[in-house]
């Protein structure tokens, strides 16, 4: 065959030497490339796993103890548990790129040196390969495009497992990323599997922190100083909360008049809160600004009457001292005896009784 060795054997098969010689050659380059490539394999795969889970711990390979546990990354995964997902879930995608790149690179150099070692001429293989690159490169765009997209999306951590997203076709909770697509759970249930090229723009409601807002339209005629003062202690009641006041991260602003109306005045109420807990905060906000309201008979705009109508329908019945159960039962007799009074005809007056007496006879 053309390009191959002449002799691809030892030239005395009996003797020892030769094949002591033969083996030295040919073969001992062949396995030596073998184990060489082996061996850097193994070395890159091993410092990438080793490298990406220290990213993934939220450690440094400096700070870790001899047991490979970190105070430092056991502190931030339960300070920051979302965060500590996310940041798992990019350093292990990348990872993976990372060592099955290495794989195909050192395979390629190892299967080309081979080949050169026994003499084949490499050239048309690199001109074919880069042809099959070309080829594949044109007809798999939109595959290469999702790859480069993911890849560029995880280096820049644009956003993680967790997280609150508006992708365009989607929006809703990111439950996992890959190179090619990510996957994004909506309101309703509906699982959505968009591929990483078609992004154009990405809208991250829960990275770094988040704004609750609440707008409340009170009645025009209303008094705003009161308004106001009740909003902010409705705001006060929540930060104060045990529960939901650890996830507000700054003082509650009440903005004045936002929009104005025939019939309405309304008032916005803003919050600095952590990352993806604005809408509980918000819910709590809106719970604690009616009740507020509800107390100081402040109506919301257009609720005026239909809150006269249900004070006036709560109000107690004022209370009669006399209103007791003998009362009641004396009252009864009475009306009892005046009714059968008046149904009675006056009883007539009685007439002498005409007495007859015999006389005496006479003697």
């Amino acid at each position: 065959m053309t390009g191959l060795p002449a002799t691809t054997g030892p030239e005395d098969a009996t003797s020892a030497e030769s094949w002591a010689d033969w083996f030295v050659g040919l073969p001992l380059k062949i396995i030596l490339i073998v184990v060489i490539s082996s061996i850097v394999l193994v070395l890159l795969r091993r410092a990438i796993r080793g490298i990406t889970n220290h990213v993934a711990d939220g450690s440094s390979i400096l700070d870790r103890g001899p047991l490979g546990e970190s105070a430092v990354g056991s502190v931030l995964a339960k300070a920051s548990p979302l965060s500590s997902a996310r940041r798992a879930q990019r350093a292990r995608t990348i990872g993976s790129v990372l060592r099955s790149t290495a794989t195909v690179v050192v395979g390629s150099i190892a299967f080309f040196l081979i080949l050169d070692a026994l003499g084949v001429n490499i050239a048309p293989f690199i001109a074919s390969a880069g042809v099959v690159g070309v080829a594949v490169g044109f007809g798999a765009q939109s595959l290469v495009k999702d790859f480069l997209s993911g890849l560029f999306m995880l280096l820049e951590d644009q956003y993680g497992v967790g997280d609150v997203v508006d992708v365009g076709p989607a929006t809703g909770t990111v439950e996992a990323v890959t190179l090619r697509i990510t996957k994004i759970r909506d309101s309703d249930g509906t699982l959505w599997y968009v591929p990483n090229g078609t992004m154009l723009r990405v809208g991250n409601k829960s990275q770094g922190w988040a704004t609750a807002v609440v707008e409340i339209d009170v009645d025009y005629f209303a008094d705003l100083d009161r308004v106001r003062a009740l909003l902010a202690e409705a705001a006060s009641r929540v930060v104060k909360d045990p529960v939901v006041g650890t996830h507000v991260l700054g003082e509650p602003t009440i903005t004045g008049i936002e929009r104005l109306s025939a019939d309405a005045v309304t008032l916005r109420l803003k919050v600095k809160t952590s990352p993806a807990m604005q809408w509980e905060v918000a819910r709590s906000l809106r719970t604690a600004t009616r009740d507020a309201l509800e107390r100081a008979d402040v109506p919301l705009a257009g609720q005026r009457d239909l809150m006269a109508t249900h004070r006036a329908g709560i109000a107690p019945e004022p209370h009669d001292p006399h209103d007791t159960p003998i009362d009641d039962a004396l009252a009864e007799r009475d009306a009892r005896a005046a009714a059968s009074g008046a149904g009675e005809e006056p009883r007539p007056a009685a007439e002498p009784v005409a007495t007859t007496e015999e006389p005496a006879p006479r003697a």
